[in-house]
């Protein structure tokens, strides 16, 4: 059995938060859908930019176990704005590149779907304008085989299809925009392969970098569904085509990530990093550290505001997990004491939206808080504090649920679903304390912040 606990500090802030603003606990109000409705000030010629512009907290997409169902709440007052019945059941969630839309993904149905949350901001060259409507299912869909990774960098949202070695459909990529979405595109940016593979790829401005799958002969994948080569993609016509390829080689490829300067690839043997250099692509190796014991970095997180990467290596399916430093320029790579509880297993990883920390939920209803700090003009993650999330009986988490998170990006704030209690709590990471309790009448599989992102 857990216990919630919160130090005499906590209690004696929420005492007096308690007493300004009312008991912490929010019951949701469901309301009726604003219609069409356009929060913002249109001005004259001599207003400040700032009469564009809407303080909004932003909207929380949350999908019902099953997977057939997602809601959106208001995060200004916790209310429920509407609900939505999908396509299909057992989809994934995640936001879209520029956090307007909800994105809808289902990998046995061949298909992505959007739900727009009705939060937005259009750059209209002498101010910046932001918009507040209702939230709409899209009637806009995309598909292809086996939609399964979906990766997001610099407003662009690249969709890999795995492809169908039993129906023989090749593996490809498509890019698209918010823009894309709300004009419905139909002609996306598009890398198409000529075999199947479990890959990724790294939309970069008008470059993709992605992953190739060479012959099973020249392979040095164990599993030879997953590719072992990385090339860069230029864009021309909506097609992407092959500018370099990166001779070194990266066995069984699973996590990638990006930051401004570099692209960091998980492979058996270590991560590849991919880099420009005076102009010309180069490629680097950085090998598997002793503190990974035998385990292999297969999910891998950048952030623009870090130079570093941070590396997960656990078992496939998930267990134990070895977190590593990844320092790309450098070449660099070494262990991360997280300082884990006794068979706490993570479930989820986000940096947050100003990238200042590194955080890691687990499946005994724990938030463990990395934090940057500097030394000899390096970057060193290290532990800072870890929450109590839940005081449920982890026993009694649905069978296929977990504990899930998302991460604002317009505050310091970190939302977690506990599909035991049937709430999200809202914690504020400077202080580490739970500032409100939404709570659901379902158990949430899944959610996503979406709104209007703070630049």
């Amino acid at each position: 059995m857990k216990t919630f606990h919160l130090n005499i500090l906590a209690a004696a802030v929420s005492a007096l938060l308690l007493s300004a603003c009312g008991d912490a606990e929010t019951t949701i109000v469901e309301r009726a859908p604003v219609e069409n409705e356009a929060d913002y000030n249109h001005g004259d010629d001599h207003q400040h930019d700032d009469s564009y512009e809407i303080k909004s907290a932003g909207r929380l997409a949350v999908l019902t176990a099953g997977g057939d169902e997602a809601l959106i709440y208001d995060l200004d007052d916790a209310s429920l704005l509407d609900s939505f019945t999908l396509s299909n059941a057992s989809s994934t969630l995640s936001s879209s590149a520029g956090f307007r839309y909800a994105v809808i993904n289902n990998r046995a149905a061949d298909q992505v779907e959007f739900i727009d949350s009705g939060l937005w901001r259009e750059d209209h060259g002498e101010h910046l304008h932001d918009y507040k409507q209702a939230p709409d299912l899209s009637g806009y869909k995309v598909s292809g085989s086996r939609p399964t990774h979906l990766v997001k960098h610099d407003e662009q949202l690249a969709i890999f299809y795995d492809g169908n070695s039993d129906t023989g459909e090749a593996a490809s990529v498509q890019v698209l925009t918010d823009a894309d979405i709300a004009n419905q595109t139909e002609n996306l940016p598009a890398l198409n392969y000529s075999v199947n593979m479990h890959g990724v790829a790294e939309p970069h401005a008008d470059h993709l970098f992605a992953s190739v799958r060479r012959d099973d002969s020249l392979s040095t994948s164990a599993n030879k569904v997953l590719p072992d080569q990385v090339a860069v993609y230029h864009l021309h016509d909506d097609e992407y085509e092959q500018e370099h390829i990166f001779l070194q080689t990266c066995p069984d490829l699973h996590g990638a990530a990006q930051n401004e300067a570099y692209q960091v690839y998980g492979c058996s043997d270590g991560v590849l990093v991919t880099y420009q250099a005076d102009g010309a692509y180069a490629s680097a190796k950085i090998d598997n550290i002793d503190a990974l014991d035998g385990l292999r970095v297969g999910s891998i997180y950048g952030h623009h505001e870090q130079g570093s990467f941070i590396g997960v290596a656990s078992q496939h399916g998930g267990g134990s997990a070895v977190l590593v430093q990844i320092e790309a320029g450098e070449q660099e790579m070494q262990a991360i004491d997280w300082q884990p509880q006794v068979d706490a297993h993570p479930v989820a990883y986000s940096f947050s939206a100003g990238g200042e920390h590194f955080l890691i939920l687990d499946n005994l209803g724990y938030l463990t808080l990395l934090s940057a700090h500097q030394h000899d003009d390096h970057s060193h993650w290290q532990f800072e504090t870890r929450i109590d999330i839940s005081e449920q009986d982890i026993a009694d988490m649905p069978e296929g649920l977990s504990f899930e998170m998302t991460v604002s990006q317009n505050d310091d704030l970190v939302f977690i679903a506990d599909p035991i209690a049937q709430h999200i709590l809202q914690i504020d990471l400077e202080t580490a304390e739970v500032v409100r309790d939404i709570e659901l009448n379902f158990a949430p599989a899944a959610l996503t912040w979406l709104g209007i992102v703070d630049d």
